[in-house]
């Protein structure tokens, strides 16, 4: 049978089903723009999986929500299923951008918690690589503000300078990235001739490479009008809400916790506080910049005062041996066998460790039930605390500038989300 073709439905026919249904468009107010926009999570301009929800009129924003979660991988919930030993490797997915702070702050908490004193040489070598990745972040930060606004050119210089550290993490701990390199009472191994050379030439040549950037962008008109006076948050909202880090410096606080809750050997080194009166994206800049040429003045002390020595306690119940020990010694092979099925054997309590990474106070809060694996971990992370001033900072911005706030502030998202 041939098939039916339904007659198109005439003018007529399609008024008349309309004429009962109202298809009218009202609004209030007729001169009113505002809208609704979502900026993320698939943004370059956010620095990883962030989503902002931003309500405009015309190209001024009224207000914003952040929205974080897109990188959650429930690190609090894995280290409590983790021996302490097993957790490291973990941390270095926080703050990827500096993995070897984070590597430093989690074994600070628990040598705190299981009263472990490490040697001399090993605390200078963890203030080396800890200001290794202030000074790698902060490269990061500093070209990565600059892309936002337009000048790509830093961007590409302040990688080339953060390439060279990521050398030096090669050799010293076997990868670039991710490097758990810390062990609980120590380190994996020791630092060598070849990371002192590579180091020493890394800082000779650091000073010139920034003093071009200093030229690029510190007399810049462009940069200057993209950034002053922009993403404004007063001294007192900054304290209120909990900033640390180049954030709450900027903004005429000068709170450091490498001077003002003294931590491995800082004690021991000679450094400035940066700090800036303004409180706005360019401030932050000036206070990043300024603090990784501080970190340059740490390193070159850090290296002229590192002590010969071992680099792990003797504390055989508690760290891990050497694997050469391991395969060679019956006893090592045993406390080794110990240690990473069982784990530690720590007491019951709890302990907070804060120390000063690149983004600001990073802490971890363990409570301990006398197991071998944490019965809580808590992860600050300032990343997460200082996005919390995002709907201040952008809110009477506009839309163009939200690119460089997000800039200013400098989340790794890895580290907010957890």
């Amino acid at each position: 049978m041939p098939t039916v073709v339904a007659e198109h439905p005439k003018k007529s026919q399609i008024l008349a089903a309309l004429e009962d249904v109202d298809t009218s468009f009202t609004d209030v107010d007729p001169l009113e723009n505002t809208m609704v926009l979502n900026m993320g999570p698939q943004h370059p301009a956010t620095h990883g999986v962030l989503r902002v929800l931003i309500k405009l009129d015309g190209e001024t924003v009224l207000g914003s929500v952040p929205e974080l979660g897109y990188l959650h991988r429930g690190y609090e919930k894995i280290a409590e299923n983790a021996t302490y030993h097993e957790f490291i490797p973990h941390t270095d997915r926080l703050d990827y951008l500096a993995p070897l702070s984070n590597n430093v702050g989690y074994v600070l908490a628990v040598e705190k918690l299981l009263g472990i004193e490490i040697p001399k040489r090993a605390e200078y070598i963890r203030v080396l690589i800890s200001e290794m990745a202030r000074v790698a972040s902060h490269l990061v930060a500093v070209g990565s503000m600059a892309m936002d606004v337009g000048a790509l050119t830093v961007l590409l210089w302040t990688f080339r300078e953060r390439e060279k550290l990521l050398d030096i993490y090669d050799v010293l701990c076997g990868a670039r990235f991710t490097t758990s390199y810390t062990r609980i009472g120590g380190l994996l191994q020791d630092w060598t001739d070849t990371c002192t050379a590579m180091l020493t030439k890394f800082l000779d040549e650091f000073d010139q490479d920034m003093k071009e950037v200093q030229q690029l962008l510190f007399t810049n008109r462009i940069f200057i009008e993209r950034c002053e006076n922009v993403g404004y948050i007063s001294r007192q909202q900054c304290i209120d809400m909990g900033m640390t880090g180049p954030i709450l410096r900027a903004s005429g606080v000068p709170r450091d916790l490498r001077r003002d809750n003294p931590y491995l050997v800082y004690n021991d080194l000679d450094f400035d506080v940066i700090t800036a009166q303004e409180s706005d994206a360019l401030a932050r800049f000036h206070v990043r910049f300024s603090e990784a040429m501080e970190s340059a003045k740490i390193l070159r002390q850090a290296m002229q005062k590192l002590p010969a020595g071992p680099i792990c306690a003797n504390e055989t119940k508690k760290v891990l041996p050497r694997k050469d020990r391991v395969y060679t010694k019956m006893e090592e092979l045993i406390h080794d066998f110990m240690l990473i099925n069982m784990g530690i054997d720590p007491p019951v309590g709890e302990v907070y460790q804060g120390i000063e990474s690149s983004k600001g106070e990073f802490g971890i809060y363990i409570v301990s039930d006398g197991t071998g694996q944490p019965w809580r971990l808590k992860i600050r992370s300032p990343s997460m605390v200082n996005l919390s001033a995002l709907p201040v900072m952008i809110k009477g911005a506009m839309v163009s500038d939200i690119v460089a706030i997000i800039g200013s502030i400098d989340p790794v998202m890895g580290e907010a989300d957890k």
